[in-house]
């Protein structure tokens, strides 16, 4: 192999320096359109105006593909022309495979940035795309499922990411798999009042009262100052010896009796709490219809009279109140 010459080596280097300079005069010249599309997409997506922002936004990262925020907003330009009322119509339905598309590229770009904003964007980038894959949207689950798992995994104490691979399991029928996931929201984040409030929706939807009630009293003790967690509680007793048919009479009165007790604990906390106050009087009422003895009976009702009385004039108190 024949060696190049000094004077040859030197003519490399100027070719290169060259070939460098244009590439760096080019990516300048990128940058500078990509930054000036970008605010003028940005001033459009502002009006709502999400054709012309679309377009800008496309222009943006022809532009400069670097400028990765942009694909969340070009996704969400796409997203808001798509129309359910117009599902099935190819050109509109063209917009969400096109959002899917630019949210997909977000959140490979984004996610994993050092970047807080940016990695924020990146999380509404996988927020958004499971959305695309909803029932009103694509109804395709399947494809919802593994980009859940991957916000799960780029953010493991995320509790939402949990519910909302629960919420695809459990419209699957999936229903161990939905547990599973509400559990581990659990162990993620002990305690979050919402991972209580969430696991009890899905034991009840699932006709699991006594994991219900566990649920809610697991709350109560991550929250033992807030009225609201008991009063919940004696909700769910009143809701379940009211409507459950099936419940054996001394299993109705334990429920109201349990409720009572929870309703009397909120009411220790925060004794002008008109709702729990209704409830106390809802839970009088059903032990009324549950007692034998008409003086017992009718101390009942009159007492859950009086709460109902003093339930409506606290709100006219308040209502006068807050009056102009």
């Amino acid at each position: 192999m024949r060696s190049l010459s000094g004077a040859s080596l030197a003519g490399v280097a100027v070719l290169a320096l060259g070939s460098f300079t244009s590439t760096v005069g080019c990516a300048k010249v990128g940058e500078i359109q990509a930054k000036k599309a970008f605010k003028a997409a940005n001033a459009a997506y502002q009006q709502q105006d999400y054709k012309k922002a679309s377009d800008l936004y496309e222009q943006t990262v022809a532009a400069d593909p670097k400028l990765n925020s942009a694909y969340f907003f070009l996704g969400n330009s796409y997203d808001n022309q798509y129309k359910p009322s117009k599902k099935g119509d190819a050109a509109n339905d063209a917009f969400l495979t096109r959002a899917v598309d630019q949210y997909q590229k977000a959140a490979e770009k984004l996610a994993a940035s050092p970047d807080p904003a940016d990695k924020k964007l990146g999380k509404l980038s996988l927020e958004y795309l499971v959305a695309s894959y909803g029932v009103d949207k694509l109804n395709d689950p399947a494809k919802a499922e593994p980009v859940v798992q991957r916000m799960i995994q780029l953010d493991p104490g995320e509790t939402t990411n949990y519910f909302a691979l629960a919420k695809i399991y459990e419209d699957a029928g999936v229903y161990e798999e939905a547990e599973r996931m509400l559990v581990l929201a659990k162990a993620a984040k002990p305690g979050d009042p919402a991972v209580y409030m969430t696991l009890a929706g899905y034991y009840n939807r699932q006709g699991r009262f006594d994991k219900t009630i566990e649920a809610l009293e697991e709350r109560a003790t991550k929250e033992p100052n807030n009225p609201e967690a008991f009063y919940t509680i004696a909700t769910y007793y009143w809701d379940e010896a009211y409507r459950d048919f099936k419940l054996k009479e001394a299993e109705k009165k334990d429920f109201v009796t349990k409720g009572t007790v929870a309703v009397d604990h909120a009411l220790q906390l925060k004794a002008d709490y008109i709702e729990a106050i209704v409830y106390k009087g809802l839970l009088l009422r059903l032990q009324a219809n549950l007692e034998k003895e008409p003086g017992k009976q009718q101390a009942l009702l009159k007492e859950a009279q009086t709460l109902s009385e003093k339930a409506n004039a606290m709100r006219k108190a308040k209502a006068a109140g807050s009056a102009p």
